[in-house]
């Protein structure tokens, strides 16, 4: 498929974080060939949507409702024309694009979602951090602090946090002060590091180290209260890199692998 000729159907596209540069190239070919762009205004990049086609039909979805959008989608896609539905990040992580899908099923209409660059990966990106860390934590929890959005039972952030691994909390900056204590309810050291990323990748972007004892104060310091993802564990401790201390087995001389075959330790 040719950059001209997308299929007439509702493309769900990843826009990445923030920065420009980070939707795939898949994402940003649909994006200057779709016939009608829908996109998340206030969290997508101005300097993104100024590359559409000439002729395409922009959109801003922040003051419409499900139905309505789900509307313009089916309109367009049964006109024969490509839709292009931009959201921040990666859809599929807090997107809620499956009550869009849901509708444009009901009314038949096709769609493909086109990942992209989660803002928890921007995140660490940002941070000079590795979420999994040998021998310190090989699990990373994606997950949000109860708010307005109910959460499972089994998904409580304290029943998450007592695995005691690094914990990514998205849409949670308003709900630091809970946050924490759930964090110390489950057993985490008042002193565990604790980075809070405002807008990563942005030019505005905002870095806050601290820790999980003085999560609430010092966000309300900032004067942080959302577009925040809150990474939570010892990965995210910045004296990691000043000790050589945390090696995988991947380049690990003596480890023998499907690439490499090990030699002995004093060889």
């Amino acid at each position: 498929m040719t950059a001209a000729d997308l299929e007439p159907k509702v493309y769900i596209v990843g826009a990445g974080p923030g920065d420009p540069e980070l939707i795939t190239l898949k994402g940003s070919r649909i994006l200057r060939s779709a016939d009608v762009v829908l996109y998340a205004d206030s969290l997508v990049s101005g300097e993104l949507i100024a590359s559409v086609s000439p002729g395409a039909e922009v959109l801003q979805s922040s003051g419409m409702a499900l139905e309505q959008q789900v509307e313009i989608m089916t309109a367009a896609v049964k006109a024969g024309k490509s839709v292009a539905r931009i959201h921040t990040g990666d859809p599929s992580m807090y997107g809620a694009i499956l009550e869009q899908m849901s509708l444009l099923k009901l009314n038949g209409v096709s769609y493909e979602i086109v990942p992209g660059v989660s803002s928890v990966f921007a995140s660490a990106a940002a941070l000079g951090a590795e979420l999994t860390v040998p021998e310190l934590t090989q699990t990373v929890i994606l997950t949000r602090a109860e708010g307005r959005t109910p959460v499972p039972e089994r998904e409580q952030l304290r029943q998450l946090a007592a695995h005691h691994c690094t914990v990514a909390l998205f849409l949670s900056a308003s709900l630091a002060e809970h946050a924490a204590a759930e964090f110390l309810a489950a057993g985490w050291s008042p002193d565990t590091p604790i980075a809070v990323v405002k807008r990563a990748t942005w030019p505005d972007q905002q870095i806050l180290r601290t820790t999980v004892a003085r999560l609430a104060a010092d966000l309300r310091e900032a004067g942080i209260t959302m577009h925040a993802m809150i990474l939570a564990g010892w990965a995210l401790d910045p004296a990691l890199t000043d000790r050589d201390q945390h090696r995988s087995k991947l380049y690990d001389k003596t480890f023998t692998h499907g690439c490499r075959e090990g030699i002995d330790a004093d060889g």
